[in-house]
């Protein structure tokens, strides 16, 4: 049976991974911090891993596991803050480089090397169309999903010639627990701007089938990417002032 590890696996895309995972025969390895409910919803059989993944010993307890070999991993995991860059801290800013860059670096590389050694394997990266251009919010959220979509990219110009895909998943808006943690009130956005946390899993399994380094749920965000391509800096910069603008109103 192929293993897959997911990140992140308690609720939103995390736990639409698992679900799809399962239904296609996969032994699951799942990481989260809340342990309790982690092992509540964990489906049968699966392996629980309680892991604070912003923390050194939370991170290589999983890279660990990620060196025993894995089919697939999934790096989920990720935070965002509602605070601009001069009112958050420091520290609170590290954090988010921890989680959303530091764990997705080390577990790929934990989890590559026997990839590599088998000749298979396959990693999803969960990004965001937020790295496409210059943070609405968050400065270093937006900085954080560029290095993950760049470097999922990379990974897979390197790899997919020695059998092993790496893929970029890159939602936009979409029902999870996220905005709620992050204490961001969202309730007035354009319902057309929702995904499902189940659309944008599919979409990740088709365009890995498909040979793609990047995948983004939805026509509406596709065409939202592919305009950010096109567009000169100086329009790009004029589309988040306005988008900016237009959150704080909500």
């Amino acid at each position: 049976m192929p293993t897959a590890l997911i990140t992140g696996a308690t609720a939103g895309i995390g736990a639409a991974f698992v679900d799809a995972l399962a239904a296609r025969g996969y032994d699951l390895v799942l990481v989260a911090r809340d342990g309790d409910r982690l092992r509540r919803q964990a489906p049968a059989g699966a392996e629980v891993l309680a892991a604070d993944l912003a923390s050194d010993a939370g991170c290589a307890l999983v890279e660990a596991r990620c060196a025993q070999g894995l089919d697939l991993l999934v790096n989920n995991a990720g935070m965002g803050m509602r605070s601009a860059f001069e009112h958050a801290t420091a520290e609170q800013e590290e954090q988010l480089l921890r989680l959303n860059v530091r764990a997705v670096l080390r577990l790929t590389h934990a989890a590559l090397a026997p990839m590599l050694a088998r000749g298979s394997g396959a990693i999803l990266n969960v990004s965001s169309v937020a790295g496409f251009s210059p943070g609405v919010r968050g400065a270093t959220y937006s900085a954080s999903k560029a290095w993950v979509t760049n470097f999922s990219e990379s990974l897979d110009l390197q790899y997919r010639d020695r059998g092993v895909r790496c893929v970029a998943v890159c939602p936009g808006f979409t029902h999870t627990e996220f905005h709620a943690r992050a204490d961001i009130d969202m309730s007035k956005l354009p319902a057309k701007l929702w995904l499902t946390s189940e659309q944008v899993v599919a979409e990740a399994f088709k365009d890995l089938d498909r040979g793609r380094s990047v995948s983004i749920a939805g026509l509406q965000y596709k065409a939202i990417v592919a305009a950010t391509r096109v567009l000169p800096p100086s329009l790009r910069r004029r589309a988040s002032r306005i988008a900016r603008s237009t959150l704080k109103s909500h």
